[in-house]
């Protein structure tokens, strides 16, 4: 055990990893040896940051909470605290259920835990965070909380209402980051589209992320969880414009059948849906779209879902991750859509679909090879260096498995002739 050292073991999205990265600057400097491996916690102190999200997600969390309870139970670790989503959404079921854990603390509660450390919160310090990724790419949230609330979604009841950065806030970060050494910004926030609302009265997006994309060191900006209803259509005309805003946005689309839509208070139909990607294509040419469904949820017959199948196959999505409704504590449809699908049928479903999502996402694949792609290189892994090209986000997305004759910098572009191509995966050689 390390004295007067911490780890932080970050658990969920993206968004959970930029709090995790924040703390950590919080911690360093009130003092502390900081660690983010939750392959390898040695500390004295473990903080664990939660995600609360859907079922899957809250069982992880739990169960490393108990892996770590274990390890504090065996000398391994002196105290271990617990925050985040999980800890805000059952806050005293888990102080009831887990006495092992020194301290509960909500998904805002950084000041408070500093403050139970003998530390004060830094304001000067809100800012500056401890970068977990490798040094080329951060992720940077513009916002927090939602105000869409979708009838499925316990977001809101965690984070509650939309809340933006201040643009000077965000390029300030970004400056900040680019004098690091970041290049790529996978910019994100629970709704996107919404951004600068509650601060500017109107729809800020574009205006951040053209502005952005005039910025020294900024090389690739990619846009992730826009919201289809209220799109911002400004937005279009700036990733066009802009060779490093990459031609990619993840956009959530959930279903496209009407009833489900509406059961789900999306505020969305089916045909101004297929019209949105129809714009989103016609004036951004060769974008990729990465979208999320959801198959399962209440009301959801055969019909339904085989709209979605044919949703998907028409579509032809370039990006497309999916998953079964579960019925999360205080939504709307806990309350009032019985959950009636078995758990078997849904899972038949999501096969299905991903099914069909991966043959689609092999012929578009197969589309690349012959092409010779820009490329960032992320790292080494063997014989082979492994990198993305601007369709690619970090962790969720397609790599490019690069061959090359000489070495290869970690974080810069490299040009890559693609040779073959698997539904995920694509293999190529590195040319000058």
């Amino acid at each position: 055990m390390r004295k007067n050292h911490i780890n932080v073991v970050s658990l969920g999205c993206s968004k959970n990893l930029v709090d995790s990265e924040h703390l950590l600057r919080q911690l360093q400097a009130a003092g502390y040896t900081i660690e983010h491996n939750p392959a390898r916690v040695n500390g004295e102190i473990v903080v664990v940051n939660t995600c609360g999200f859907i079922a899957d997600a809250q069982q992880e969390s739990i169960d490393t909470i108990l892996a770590l309870g274990q390890a504090k139970r065996e000398g391994r670790i002196r105290r271990l605290y617990v925050m985040g989503c999980l800890a805000e959404r059952f806050m005293a079921d888990l102080v009831a259920e887990l006495p092992e854990v020194d301290g509960f603390y909500g998904k805002f509660g950084w000041s408070q835990l500093l403050s139970d450390l003998g530390h004060a919160y830094r304001t000067d310090l809100a800012d500056e965070r401890v970068l977990t990724t490798p040094s080329h790419y951060a992720y940077l949230k513009i916002s927090e909380g939602c105000n869409r609330f979708c009838a499925f979604c316990a977001i809101p009841l965690i984070t509650g209402r939309h809340k933006s950065l201040s643009m000077e806030r965000v390029l300030a970060q970004v400056e900040n980051l680019t004098a690091q050494g970041v290049k790529e910004f996978n910019v994100i926030a629970q709704d996107l589209s919404s951004y600068g609302t509650d601060l500017y009265g109107t729809m800020r997006l574009p205006e951040l992320v053209d502005a952005m994309a005039q910025m020294p060191g900024v090389e690739w900006i990619r846009l992730h969880y826009a919201y289809p209803t209220q799109f911002p259509w400004n937005l279009l005309p700036v990733i066009a414009r802009h060779s490093n805003v990459c031609n990619y946005l993840d956009i959530a689309l959930q279903h496209i059948s009407d009833p489900v839509l509406e059961a789900m208070r999306r505020h969305i139909t089916g045909a101004e849906t297929r019209a949105l990607i129809e714009r989103l294509r016609s004036e951004v040419p060769g974008i990729h779209l990465r979208t999320t469904l959801m198959v399962g949820f209440p009301g959801e017959g055969e019909g339904e879902f085989e709209e979605l199948l044919d949703f998907v196959r028409t579509t032809r999505f370039e990006r497309m991750g999916a998953f079964a409704y579960s019925e999360e504590a205080g939504t709307y449809a806990a309350q009032h859509l019985p959950d009636r699908i078995p758990a078997r049928v849904k899972q038949q479903r999501l096969q299905q679909l991903m099914d069909v999502q991966e043959e689609i996402s092999q012929q578009l694949q197969d589309q690349k090879v012959g092409r010779t792609l820009r490329v960032m290189v992320d790292r080494r892994e063997g014989d082979h260096y492994v990198g993305r090209t601007e369709w690619d986000s970090p962790e969720v997305d397609p790599e490019v498995l690069i061959q090359a004759d000489r070495p290869l910098a970690i974080g810069e572009f490299c040009n890559v002739a693609i040779d073959t191509a698997l539904p995920f995966e694509l293999m190529g050689h590195a040319v000058s």
